[in-house]
């Protein structure tokens, strides 16, 4: 699922993003959402915290809180995947926004052909989607499993058993497989933690080092922190 939020007040312009979108996202089959507002305020903030990847197409000038907005994105919720258009008339917010390093895919000026600029920023944003391995594929016991990275708070060793337990957000899941073999198949957010076991650095809420406790953002806790991973986790959640 993909959500083009956008920030504008002006129809004319919100109408040739709709069109704009709904071109594109006729070759491909993925859900998506248009969301559409005139100003930030937190009515939009239920939909800046859900999981879904998100395209933003945002007005800047100095009535919108625009400004506001993509900071509480970028530092509050601590999203840098999501992606951002800027779209503006006078030429200072651009300059002004440049020196605050926001990670913006494009700055358009509405003035001048915005059509097909909006465009080719929007397919570059899908292609960063494309891009993204977003689950974890697997059959076993002739069922086929497609779990998202996202929702997994860590993959342990079975005892006994030639198998792993995934450990998600609301379920658990068993895969074939040693731990160096599904660890091949995950993505950066993933380090291990032990020689049995995988965590999702993401869904980490805290980290409490004297007891060596994890706790997940759903609560789940985990202490199979081995002394060697140890210094690699603080690091991590440190951003060394």
């Amino acid at each position: 699922m993909i959500d083009f939020i956008i920030l504008e007040d002006e129809l004319i312009y919100v109408h040739k993003y709709n069109k704009i979108i709904d071109k594109i996202m006729m070759n491909y089959d993925i859900n998506y959402n248009l969301i559409v507002y005139d100003n930030y305020n937190t009515k939009i903030d239920k939909f800046l915290k859900n999981d879904n990847f998100k395209v933003y197409i945002l007005y800047y000038n100095d009535t919108k809180n625009t400004l506001e907005m993509i900071k509480y994105i970028r530092e509050r919720l601590d999203d840098w995947e999501s992606l951002i258009i800027i779209t503006y008339k006078d030429k200072k917010y651009k300059t002004k926004l440049i020196k605050e390093s926001m990670f913006i895919v494009d700055y358009i000026n509405k003035n001048k052909s915005i059509i097909p600029k909006v465009t080719r920023a929007i397919q570059i944003c899908l292609k960063n989607y494309d891009r993204r391995p977003n689950s974890l594929r697997y059959s076993y016991k002739n069922i086929i499993y497609n779990i998202e990275f996202k929702k997994i708070l860590y993959i342990e060793k079975e005892q006994d058993n030639k198998r792993c337990i995934i450990k998600t957000t609301n379920n658990d899941y068993y895969i074939p497989g040693t731990i160096k073999q599904i660890y091949s198949l995950l993505d950066k957010r993933f380090i291990k933690s032990s020689r049995s076991c995988i965590i999702n650095i993401e869904q980490i809420s805290t980290y409490d080092i004297k007891t060596n406790t994890i706790t997940f953002k759903n609560k789940t806790k985990l202490n199979t922190i081995s002394r060697d991973n140890k210094k690699d986790i603080i690091n991590y959640l440190r951003r060394v």
